[in-house]
C-alpha cells in the first residue's frame, strides 16, 4: 500500500512540475510574442487583427487571408503583405481562439461560424465584399464563405485546402486526446506545452517539406502560440471537428459561383491534395486550378508570386497563371528538404488530366 501511494504521490508531483513548466513556457511564449494588430469585439468574440487600409492608387478589391491549423495571422500577412501593401485594404485576422484572439462563443467551434465572425469584422471597416484567401484548414472557412455568405465575396483563392471528407476521417491522435473531456484539459495543461516544443522542428520541415523552411519561420510567424493550453484545445476543437463539418458541407459547393482558384502541390504531406483540391476544381463551376510539380503544403510562402496574381487575376487583370505555374515548378523542381519519407502520406500524385 505505501508503494501504492509513493506512486500516486510521485505521478501528481510530476504532474505539478509539468503544469508549472506549460504555466511559465506560455508566459514566456506571450512575452517573445506579443500582439501586432488592434482587437474588435465582434459576434460576442474579442478578435486580434491587422487592418491595412488601401493607398491611393490601390488596384485590387479589399482582400481577407485566413490562416490554417496551429497558425495566428503572422503567418500569412509576412509572406503577402510586403507585396500587396497600398494596392488593396487587407486584413488579417487570427481565427477564434488563434493567436491573441479569443474563442467566443460555440458557434466558432465550426468553420462557418467562423466565417460569419470574419464577416462581422469586415463589416466593423465597411468591408462589403472581398476576395478571400485561406490556407489549409481556412479552406472549409472559404467553402463556408462561398456556400453561406457568397454576397461578401469578390472571389476566393483556396492555397492546400482541407475542404472535402477523407478515407477514414482520422485526424492526429493528440487532437482526439485534447478533445476528450477531463483528460484532455489535463494533457493541454501539461504535456501538450512539452511534446510541442520537442516535436515543433520535425513538425515544421514536414510542413514545409520538399521545400526548404524559410529562416527564421517558426519564429517571425510566432508558431508556438499555439502551444499555449487554451489555443492548443482550440486548435484540437477546430481539427477534429473538421471531417463532420466538410462531409455536410462538400455537397452544396456546385453552389458557389464566387470566381475561385485553387493552388496545390503533389507533395502535400498535411492533407490528401487528390481528394481536397482536385475536389474543388471539381466541384466549383470554373475553378482555376494551379497544380504545381514538388510543392508542398506551403503555397502561401513558396508560391506567394504566384497567389499574388490569382488575386490580380480574380481582380479583372490579365494573368497567365498556368504559365506562371510552370515558371515556379522550374524554381523549385530540385528541392529535396526536409525529411519528407517520414512525413509523407503516400507518392506523390499525378498531374490530373486537362480539363475537357
Amino acid at each position: 500500500m505505501n508503494l501504492v501511494y509513493a506512486a500516486l504521490a510521485f505521478l501528481l508531483a510530476m504532474l505539478l512540475v509539468l503544469a508549472g513548466a506549460t504555466r511559465v513556457g506560455s508566459w514566456l511564449i506571450e512575452r517573445r510574442h506579443p500582439p501586432v494588430g488592434g482587437f474588435a469585439t465582434v459576434n460576442g468574440t474579442r478578435l486580434h487583427h491587422v487592418h491595412v487600409p488601401a493607398g491611393p492608387g490601390a488596384d485590387l478589391p479589399p482582400l481577407v487571408f485566413v490562416h490554417g491549423a496551429s497558425g495566428n495571422l503572422l503567418d500569412q500577412m509576412l509572406p503577402f503583405r510586403p507585396l500587396l501593401e497600398g494596392r488593396a485594404e487587407m486584413l488579417f485576422v487570427d481565427r477564434p481562439g488563434h493567436g491573441w484572439s479569443e474563442r467566443g462563443p460555440a458557434v466558432n467551434d465550426t468553420p462557418a461560424g467562423q466565417a460569419d465572425t470574419i464577416a462581422a469584422l469586415m463589416d466593423a471597416y465597411g468591408m462589403e465584399k472581398a476576395v478571400v484567401v485561406g490556407h489549409s484548414f481556412a479552406g472549409a472557412v472559404l467553402t463556408a464563405f462561398g456556400v453561406l455568405r457568397p454576397e461578401r465575396l469578390e472571389g476566393l483563392v483556396f492555397l492546400a485546402p482541407a475542404s472535402h471528407p477523407w478515407p477514414g476521417g482520422g485526424t492526429s491522435w493528440y487532437y482526439d486526446l485534447s478533445e476528450t473531456p477531463v483528460i484532455g484539459r489535463l494533457f493541454t495543461e501539461t504535456l501538450a506545452w512539452t511534446g510541442g516544443i520537442m516535436r515543433l522542428d520535425a513538425a515544421t520541415n514536414c510542413v514545409f517539406a520538399p521545400n526548404a523552411v524559410p529562416e527564421n519561420y517558426a519564429r517571425d510567424a510566432a508558431i508556438r502560440l499555439v502551444l499555449r493550453p487554451k489555443a492548443f484545445r482550440a486548435n484540437a476543437r477546430d481539427v477534429a471537428g473538421l471531417f463532420a463539418f466538410v462531409e455536410k458541407l462538400a455537397p452544396r459547393y456546385g453552389e458557389i459561383t464566387a470566381p475561385t482558384v485553387v493552388i496545390s502541390g503533389n507533395r502535400d504531406t498535411v492533407v490528401y491534395e487528390e481528394i481536397h483540391s482536385l475536389g474543388l476544381a471539381r466541384d466549383i463551376p470554373n475553378a482555376e486550378l494551379l497544380w504545381i510539380e514538388n510543392l508542398g503544403h506551403k503555397p502561401d510562402w513558396i508560391a506567394t508570386d504566384l497567389a499574388v496574381a490569382a488575386i490580380e487575376k480574380l481582380s479583372g487583370h490579365q494573368r497567365d497563371l498556368q504559365a506562371l505555374a510552370r515558371q515556379l515548378e522550374a524554381r523549385i523542381a530540385n528541392d529535396a528538404h526536409g525529411p519528407i519519407e517520414a512525413c509523407a502520406d503516400g507518392p506523390p500524385t499525378p498531374a490530373p488530366a486537362p480539363a475537357g
